[in-house]
């Protein structure tokens, strides 16, 4: 921690913010999903402050976010969800933050769920003018329309070739779907999109949302062949400096415990939050 710096503090009003604002970017990429013609048996429904979505079979969109500030949810409502993810033949993923209402994690385990993995939610706050910082040799620039495909094609190598450093994640999912999930993501409302470049060539991509002064952060990947040259940072460093512009006062991001992206991102005045918990029912 530099001098002078306390780390953020999030109290239950902030983590609900957050959390509604991730059940907004599930609900709209789902969405996306189904403009797309991705499922017709495709849904988002609401419950207890959160959002059940199917996008696709295979689709990192299917599941129930937000959920815990809005009550216990309702036990026949909750059968509802399940049925419908049953009928298309998936789990129940419940993303459940640990300062969300503490019944609810009682309440899931009676009905079957079981514990999958964690995932850590980290922010900063945003004052003032930020700098940017560029590593030699790297350049970002909001990435258009008209490169959308070149930038899909890197986000998703680089998500197919993960960093293994930290805790594994709990999900692995072919291209087909990934390219699918990404491309609903870069056109949900409100989604900025980055490109790196390193020599003229797109070599990194990365995202960020607007959402009640909120800059969510979602996403961002390095060809394997390009990484710890600084293309992290740098892409970083942009959407900070932009949603600091932007009049956000926090920004937000969703990292692996323990990997390199949770250590990226605190290097850059980022604190640890919350953690979400993720427990999955089978069909």
């Amino acid at each position: 921690m530099s001098a002078g710096r306390f780390p953020l503090f999030c109290d239950t009003a902030l983590a609900e913010r957050i959390e509604r604002a991730e059940a907004q970017l599930v609900a709209e990429a789902s969405e996306a999903a189904r403009r797309r013609g991705a499922d017709a048996g495709g849904f988002v429904m609401t419950i207890a402050g959160g959002v059940a979505s199917f996008a696709e079979e295979g689709s990192p969109f299917n599941k129930i976010a937000g959920l815990g500030f809005g009550g216990v949810p309702d036990a026949a409502a909750l059968g509802e969800i399940e049925w419908a993810f049953a009928a298309c033949g998936a789990p129940v993923q419940v993303e459940m933050a640990s300062l969300a209402d503490p019944g609810i994690g009682a309440f899931l385990t009676m009905r079957g769920y079981r514990l999958s993995s964690f995932e850590n939610v980290l922010g900063r706050v945003l004052t003032g003018h930020l700098e940017r910082v560029m590593p030699p040799g790297i350049a970002v620039r909001p990435s258009g329309d008209d490169e959308l495909a070149t930038w899909l094609d890197v986000v998703v190598d680089a998500g197919l070739h993960p960093d293994t450093r930290g805790l594994p994640s709990h999900e692995e999912f072919p291209r087909e779907a990934l390219a699918g999930a990404e491309r609903d993501l870069a056109t949900a409302a409100g989604v900025i999109r980055y490109a790196a470049l390193s020599d003229g060539i797109i070599v990194g991509g990365a995202s960020f949302r607007l959402a009640e002064g909120i800059a969510q952060f979602t996403g961002a990947a390095t060809s394997p062949a390009h990484r710890r040259r600084g293309v992290q940072t740098a892409l970083l460093s942009a959407r900070l400096a932009d949603a600091a512009a932007a009049s956000c006062d926090i920004a937000v991001v969703t990292t692996q415990p323990g990997s390199k992206s949770q250590q990226n991102v605190q290097r850059r005045g980022f604190d640890l939050l919350y953690t979400r918990a993720v427990l999955v029912r089978q069909p």
